[in-house]
């Protein structure tokens, strides 16, 4: 009943319009409790001769002079109902429609404040199907679904009104089902709404299927999976079938029998009725009236089993809704949160342990103090925690204990967006946006003239093939960058990156994607834009960090290492480990490259394929030695 009453709740935003629609609704309600009497007043007092005193004829001289009068008030009657039933559709369906748009913007804008913890754990899938088919569901509901059980109510209401007064014994037999009718409501309501929340959580499960699946298509046909992957598809479908039949069956057991009960009370008013007449305690034309109101009634109620249904479905769907726009924001502004001003780039972490989902900590007592302007690179093996630590500058995620503060300023005292804004990072994994070149570069500074989107591409060294495309910076970039290469993709994010003329730049492993070549044109262009701004990159290279002011170097969430590449290479066995085996690395590279290369151009001295052979069955570790030895031979 809690979702019940706050899904009707937004409907107190189109009060006026939700009023409109239940008022026509009541009108129409009136007229369908009226005709009935007309139909009374016709065989009573018209074909009877209104000999009856219980008919409560009008006085009219000539019988046919009713019959008209009857006909004509009903035309019009209908008409008017006809009229009636279109406005409260309409208006239903408009207050419905504001529903699902007030609720769809608040899961958007609420998705948009939830932390990234909470976006770690959540599926695109999930979130699509809630956003959608959910959505969906509620306003089904919301709009006609609830007026017409209103509708429902308030026929049911007036109507055992109506045949009381009529005749109570009567009454009592018509109202016999009653209790029936409502056991098999409640039942049935208890058993489908269990039933429709694993239909929408199985639908969202089949989305998420299809999502991956349809980003993934490049590694699927890749990897030859097509057939795993429709294999895979085909078990959730069959899921979801399964789960269907499992609520229809339900359905399809208790609407008959709804209709059943229903029935079982118009014969038992024929019956009774019947007998009624015969001896003379009722006229004919009331138990004809009698009975067009319990089949007024009937009506409405063959759909209850629908009605119930649709309910259900919509407050499943509303749980799993709540479920979003409940969820807390971890990492949010403070009510009293100020502004922060333009920065220097100084950054401090003092005392900073961290961890994600309550965890073990991925972060352990960090103390760092970087001066503003200078370049701090980060290096260390996979979850050592190099991003955990320029994730909590721009403050995707907060401390669980100490303080991260630029320049004197704790990030969780200042308002989000002021913070971001000055804050300009290049991610791993690049993220291109629908759209144009030109958007996709102005993302973080929409009003950013041409000229200043030039500059930040060829700072980027993008402009030149960007010049190469027939619309230049107008090109299509398509869904997620697909039309170009990972190469482009990237100088494209350091380029939106740059464009914010941040104080603070963090670069995460921001050459994985580019070729030798153009990461020696990058290099060049963010060694002049890097001066004057506080510098974090994040490297597996040792070569991409030699030149850095600092190096840190982490392993399992603490600093085991700071200093110069010099420094480091003498007080750090981590460091120089690295540094070895990335040389040792370079160098068994080089070797392979240098025999492939001698086996192509071969001409005749014996088979090329033979020399080639001999030369791959050589053992690894006779590689390894080479690439020591050429190493040792660089090295003084």
């Amino acid at each position: 009943m809690g979702i019940f009453a706050r899904v009707l709740g937004y409907l107190k935003a189109y009060w006026g319009t939700v009023a409109l629609a239940y008022g026509c609704m009541l009108i129409a309600t009136i007229i369908d409790l009226y005709l009935p009497d007309l139909i009374r007043q016709v065989v009573d007092c018209a074909i009877g001769g209104g000999v009856s005193a219980r008919s409560n004829c009008p006085t009219v001289s000539d019988p046919r002079d009713t019959v008209m009068w009857v006909v004509w008030v009903t035309i019009g009657l209908t008409v008017v109902k006809g009229g009636l039933q279109f406005s409260q559709g309409y208006f239903a369906e408009y207050g419905a429609q504001g529903v699902a748009f007030d609720i769809r913007r608040q899961i958007y804008q609420h998705l948009q404040k939830l932390s990234f913890s909470w976006h770690d754990q959540a599926q695109t899938g999930q979130l699509v199907a809630r956003a959608t088919s959910d959505v969906e569901q509620m306003r089904n509901f919301t709009g006609r679904g609830f007026i017409t059980l209103v509708q429902l109510v308030l026929l049911g209401t007036a109507i055992s009104g109506v045949l009381w007064i009529t005749n109570w014994k009567l009454a009592i037999v018509s109202m016999v089902t009653v209790p029936l009718l409502a056991r098999t409501v409640v039942s049935y309501n208890r058993s489908i709404q269990p039933l429709f929340r694993q239909v929408q959580q199985e639908v969202a499960v089949l989305a998420t299927v299809a999502q991956e699946n349809i980003a993934g298509a490049r590694v699927v046909k890749a990897f030859a999976r097509e057939p795993y992957e429709i294999a895979k598809f085909n078990r959730q479908n069959a899921i979801l079938e399964d789960k269907y039949l499992e609520a229809a069956e339900v359905s399809v057991f208790t609407n008959p029998l709804l209709d059943v009960l229903s029935q079982v009370g118009t014969v038992a008013v024929l019956w009774y009725g019947g007998a009624l007449v015969i001896g003379g305690d009722l006229s004919v034309g009331q138990l004809i009236a009698f009975n067009s109101y319990l089949l007024l009634l009937i009506r409405p109620v063959r759909r209850l089993g629908f009605l119930v249904s649709q309910a259900s479905q919509a407050m499943a769907a509303g749980e799993r809704i709540f479920e979003i726009l409940d969820a807390p924001l971890d990492v949010a502004s403070k009510p009293d949160a100020a502004p922060l001003p333009p920065i220097r780039g100084e950054v401090v972490f003092d005392h900073v342990w961290s961890s994600y989902y309550r965890g073990e900590p991925v972060l352990r007592d960090v103390t760092l103090h970087v001066q503003p302007g200078q370049n701090i690179a980060l290096l260390g093996s996979t979850g050592s925690g190099k991003s955990s630590i320029v994730n909590l500058i721009p403050r995707f995620y907060d401390v669980t204990q100490g303080r991260v503060l630029i320049d004197g300023f704790d990030v969780r005292d200042v308002e989000l967006q002021s913070l971001r804004r000055q804050i300009g990072m290049v991610l791993q994994d690049t993220v291109l946006f629908t759209g144009s070149i030109r958007e996709n570069i102005a993302f973080g500074a929409p009003n950013a003239t041409e000229e200043q989107i030039v500059a930040a591409a060829t700072a980027a060294r993008a402009h030149d093939f960007i010049s190469g495309f027939a619309k230049g910076y107008d090109t299509a970039v398509g869904e997620r960058g697909v039309t170009l290469s990972g190469g482009q993709k990237q100088r494209l994010a350091i380029a939106r990156a740059l464009l914010l003329d941040p104080a603070i730049l963090i670069l995460d492993d921001f050459t994985s994607a580019v070729d030798t070549e153009t990461e020696a044109l990058i290099r060049q262009a963010l060694a002049v834009l890097m001066k004057g701004r506080t510098t974090f990159v994040i490297a597996q290279r040792v070569s991409t960090v030699q030149s850095a002011d600092a190096i840190i170097v982490l392993d399992k969430g603490q600093i085991a290492g700071l200093g110069t590449h010099a420094e480091l290479m003498e007080t750090n066995a981590i460091y120089a480990e690295i540094y070895e085996l990335q040389l040792v690395d370079a160098s068994v590279t080089a070797v392979l490259e240098d025999e492939a290369a001698a086996a192509a151009t071969l001409a005749g001295g014996g088979s090329p394929h033979a020399r080639r052979g001999a030369r791959d069955s050589e053992p690894l570790e006779t590689l390894a030695a080479g690439g020591q030895r050429r190493r040792r031979t660089a090295q003084p």
